[in-house]
């Protein structure tokens, strides 16, 4: 129970990654607030964790949004001990062809509404003089890959964010680090290992011979949470099994 009677909001918290975390966020004690667009899969959640994990609607990529989020999370239980800032998205196209809309859609969410929800947290926790702050990035913003403009440049960008973030509020009490999972059994990673024609060529970047999996990820989370990590500060966790990319 390394997060007893902790409130953490999760964005992208109610499939996918953000799924895992809040999952294991409550089973070490948590109280959670998993927003997203939609509540896709956290019906399971509730059930499983009645009064402790609770859904709100959110559009991270309008300040007023993320705000009322926040404000959401503070009246309910009063305080936000941890942020995960999870939401995002991924639009293929190589830079000479890839639509401008694409590209602000990657912007708007992937770096503008990080930034939004890191700020609108972070107000609220310096006040108290404590929080953790965790973004999330990917392997994809140092190992790049063809068609992947707009998602490695704002995953690079939202790494960025954070080390300038750990130290403009390190010493107010709140700890910002960066969770980068590599490619994972679901989401984007199922794609490459569902299609044999990919997987072939990029099985032998797997030092581990696998892809990972959403627990082992969310893991990562939990430690970036908990006290065990209390002197990491400004930190980009890789969590991808050793991953090789040429």
């Amino acid at each position: 129970m390394r997060l007893e009677n902790r409130v953490a909001v999760i964005t992208g918290g109610t499939r996918g990654l953000g799924r895992a975390i809040a999952q294991r966020y409550l089973e070490e004690g948590a109280q959670v607030l998993c927003a997203a667009r939609r509540p896709h899969e956290i019906d399971e959640l509730v059930q499983l964790h009645p009064g402790r994990v609770h859904y709100q609607p959110v559009d991270v990529t309008c300040p007023k949004s993320v705000d009322a989020l926040m404000a959401a999370a503070e009246e309910r239980w009063g305080r936000i001990d941890i942020l995960v800032a999870n939401a995002g998205l991924n639009r293929d196209g190589k830079v000479d062809r890839l639509p401008t809309e694409s590209w602000d859609e990657m912007v708007a969410t992937n770096l503008n509404g990080v930034f939004y929800c890191v700020q609108s947290a972070a107000r609220r926790m310096v006040a108290r003089g404590s929080g953790r702050i965790i973004t999330v990035s990917s392997s994809m913003s140092s190992r790049v890959a063809i068609g992947a403009a707009g998602y490695s440049a704002t995953k690079a960008a939202v790494e960025t964010l954070t080390r300038v973030s750990a130290i403009e509020l390190g010493r107010k009490g709140v700890q910002v680090n960066c969770l980068a999972p590599g490619v994972l059994e679901e989401g984007m990673g199922a794609e490459v290992a569902d299609n044999p024609k990919v997987w072939e060529a990029y099985r032998s970047r797997f030092s581990l011979g696998r892809a990972g999996t959403l627990d082992e990820a969310a893991h990562g989370a939990v430690f970036l949470a908990c006290a065990e990590s209390s002197y990491v500060n400004g930190h980009v966790l890789e969590v991808n099994g050793g991953l090789l990319w040429a």
